[in-house]
């Protein structure tokens, strides 16, 4: 089963970073999903997932269903996506 790494944004360049990054850093075992939340969200999808979540702010990143800390906390880097193991294989 996959590392499901969701990315919750709202078309910003900012929150393009953290997509680029996220898609730079996954490996074969990740499966990136990205949630803009935006105005133009037109699929209901992305804003049920925020809800389900509690999403307040973003970018947020999401792994195997747990809100990084960091995304609490100022937002995602490369060394907590790393940390959570993103771009690294499953065993």
């Amino acid at each position: 089963m996959p590392r499901q790494v969701e990315v919750f944004v709202a078309g910003c360049h900012l929150c393009q970073e953290i997509v680029d990054l996220v898609k730079e850093l996954a490996c074969p075992d990740c499966q990136v999903i990205v949630y803009d939340l935006s105005a133009r969200c037109e699929d209901l999808t992305c804003i049920e997932k925020a809800t389900f979540y509690g999403i307040r702010r973003v970018p947020t990143v999401v792994v195997d269903g747990r809100i990084l800390d960091c995304c609490a906390q100022g937002g995602p880097t490369r060394e907590t996506l790393q940390a959570a193991g993103i771009g690294q294989p499953l065993r």
